[in-house]
Formats: C-alpha cells, structure tokens, sequence
C-alpha cells in the first residue's frame, strides 16, 4: 500500500447498492438502526444527520471513535428505477425470462463452473426456476381438481378449471415478499439478459455515478470510499477502473477505497459477453491508486465467499495487487443465540455485512465507514483468508479492448 497513512478527519462515503428496487431511504434508515446498535456492543459514539450534497440521497455521521472526531459524508448511488423497470414483466414475461435465463446459463456451460465453486449462490440462483416451476405446478393441479368437479355436470366443463391458473399465479406474485420468487428471477435474469454485458441504460447511470465520485477529490477529503454491495460491487469495479483510466483520481489527494460487500461477480464475469467486466476486474486488481477490500461469509448463501473475483474469473494479471479477501465469519462475530436467530434467514443475512455484530471481529462496517483510519490503514496488517478460493474457473476469459 504505497500511501502514506494519516488520520481521516472527513471522508467521503458512496454506497452502490445491489439489484435492489427499495428507495434509498431504507438504508439511511439501516445505517441509523445498527450504527446505534453497534456503537453500544463497541463503546464508540456514532450519530446520523440529515445531509443534502451532491447526490439525489444521503446522510451525514458524526462519530467519536477511537478518540478521533470524524465526519462521514454518505451517499447512495440510486439505480433502483432501472431495477424497477426490469421488474415489471408481468406473469407471462417472468416464465419467460425463467427459460431464456436458464438456457443461457446452461448452455454456455457457466451454471457448472460455477457449481466448482460455491454451492449456496448456485442453489440461489436455481431456487427461483424451481419455486416458480413448483407454483405453476400447484396451479395446474388445482384447475386439474376443479375441472375433474365441474365435470361432474358436464363433460365440457373439465376445462373450465383453467381458468383458475392466473387467479392462482396472481396469488403468488402478490405474496414474493415472503417466497422472492419472482424478485430473485428478475435479478438474475437481468444479469444474463445481456450474456454478462452491462445494459445500455446502466453504463449511462454507472457513467453519472463516476463523475459524482471524481467530484469527491476534494483537499477536504481524506477519503473517498466506495462500497459496492452484491451486485453493487462489480459495478464498483467497473467505475472505479474507469476513473482511474481516464485520470480523474489525482496523485497526492484523498486516498481512495473500495469495499465490496457479499460479492456475486462471477455469476456476471463468468457469461461470454463480460469481456468489459473482466477486463475491469484485471485493471483494478492491479492498481497502486486504491485500496481494495473484499469482505464475504461463509455463512452468506447469497455470495460467492472467500471467491477471490479476480482469480476465479481467470483474469489475474502478473502484478495482482487485490483485492484483500477477508472472512467476515458470521459464526464466530455472532453470538450463538443470534447466529441461531439467522441461520436459516438467508436474505437477512445476505445484508449482515451492513448491520452490527455482537461479537465483532477486525470488520466492524461502521468503523470503516465512520472512524479515523483509512480502509488500507485499517487492514495494513491483515493476511488474506486462508480459506479463499483462488483457482481460476471461468470458461470465459476475453477482455475488451
């Protein structure tokens, strides 16, 4: 880490978060929960301010940690209207995107690579085609049952029974709050809609959120940290290699920081069209610009843990600098009674790495987002995951150029 260390006493702090469709309110609202839950387990002080800066939402902390006043500037990066948008498919369109989504995953052969890696985001990504078969299924036998009722009076009428169907699919999308069939069917259908290439519309907004970073480089800054959070990290990746490409991130300013959270870059990087991506994640891997954290769980079924993203997509470069692949080892930084509360809430826990620990270990998200020390200071002395995973699996190699 080639930047000399100095105590933050402000930092910018951009948060880019996954295929998400809430507004941008629920994790102000998040970061003011556990903040004020972690700040109690820590012994620090922590407060969250309105803020109104250059972003369309944000939110100033104030906090006391380590014996250093420190000012936070935190801003979410909003795509969530894109999200929203590739949402609205209807019934009909879903089943068609559960085809098409799994036929291209099949048939590049990138559902099995990625198998050899982790199985807990696989069975994610399978459980949607699954529970939406299982849906349609239950349907089908209920206007089955009726049809054979109904034709009791009339012979015809066993096919009255189908016009149940919808009235029964309508039921289940109205309840994905509690299945998340239908959501985590559009998220990763809008991964592979492009066969890894990011959408038209999403290059622009990623173009905008460049340029409200560059605009954090400020000599009253001392940190511009960018955290990208599920798919929010690869996204991350992408616009931080181009700021760095095209020399917006000045020698000598506020230290720049990446910080990606339950990562699932290879369900992107590993598709044939993710040259652009791939190429990203070799650019960055090798920079001295940044400093570049990569925090998974073993215990997060959602992510890809331990998976160094570089490595595994077989794109490292001779010069490999990052990122750092650490465990946030939920079972041992969770007490076993509240380990024992979110076993089995794997959504909840996919979002742990932005809620308080009550037995924390060396990632403690508040510190890193509201203390005095820098991300490549914080973790200067920290050896990589023993655990990680770094043979290259990708079948898809090619970089842009």
């Amino acid at each position: 880490m080639s930047r000399n260390f100095h105590p933050v006493r402000r930092r910018r702090v951009f948060y880019i978060p996954g295929y998400d469709p809430v507004p941008p309110r629920r994790y102000r609202e998040l970061y003011r929960r556990e903040s004020a839950g972690q700040a109690i387990v820590s012994g620090y002080e922590i407060n969250v301010l309105p803020w109104k800066g250059d972003v369309d939402f944000g939110w100033r902390v104030t906090a006391r940690i380590e014996d250093a006043e420190v000012q936070s500037d935190i801003a979410v990066l909003v795509w969530s209207d894109i999200v929203k948008r590739s949402m609205d498919q209807g019934i009909v369109g879903t089943y068609a995107q559960l085809i098409r989504t799994a036929a291209i995953y099949i048939a590049t052969g990138t559902l099995f690579r990625l198998m050899r890696l982790r199985k807990g985001p696989v069975i994610a990504a399978l459980y949607p085609v699954a529970a939406l078969l299982v849906q349609l299924a239950l349907a089908l036998a209920v206007a089955w049952g009726l049809g054979q009722i109904l034709a009791l009076w009339h012979p015809l009428a066993v096919w009255a029974g189908l016009g149940i169907v919808p009235l029964i699919l309508l039921w289940f999308r109205r309840q994905d709050s509690r299945f998340f069939a239908y959501y985590l069917m559009h998220d990763y259908a809008h991964s592979a809609r492009h066969l890894g290439a990011y959408p038209p519309e999403l290059e622009v907004r990623m173009g905008t959120f460049a340029d409200h970073i560059a605009e954090a480089f400020t000599p009253e800054c001392d940190e511009v940290l960018v955290v990208g959070h599920s798919s929010g990290a690869h996204l991350a990746v992408s616009i931080l290699a181009d700021l760095i490409r095209t020399g917006r991130v000045p020698d000598g300013g506020p230290a720049l920081s990446l910080l990606s959270l339950g990562q699932v870059v290879p369900m992107v990087s590993f598709l044939p069209r993710a040259e652009r991506l791939r190429a990203d994640l070799a650019y960055l891997s090798a920079r001295d610009e940044l400093t570049w954290v990569d925090i998974t769980a073993p215990g997060d079924g959602c992510a890809f843990a331990l998976c160094d993203p570089v490595s595994v997509s077989g794109v490292a470069p001779p010069g490999k600098r990052w990122p750092l692949v650490i465990s946030a080892a939920f079972s041992r930084t969770l007490s076993p009674e509240r380990w024992k509360s979110l076993r089995w809430r794997f959504f909840r826990l996919h979002f742990q790495y932005l809620c308080a620990f009550d037995r924390p270990g060396d990632y403690d998200y508040f510190r890193i987002t509201a203390g005095p020390m820098t991300l490549a200071e914080r973790f200067a002395t920290r050896a990589p995951s023993k655990s990680r995973i770094e043979r290259a699996t990708s079948r898809y190699k090619s970089l842009a150029s």
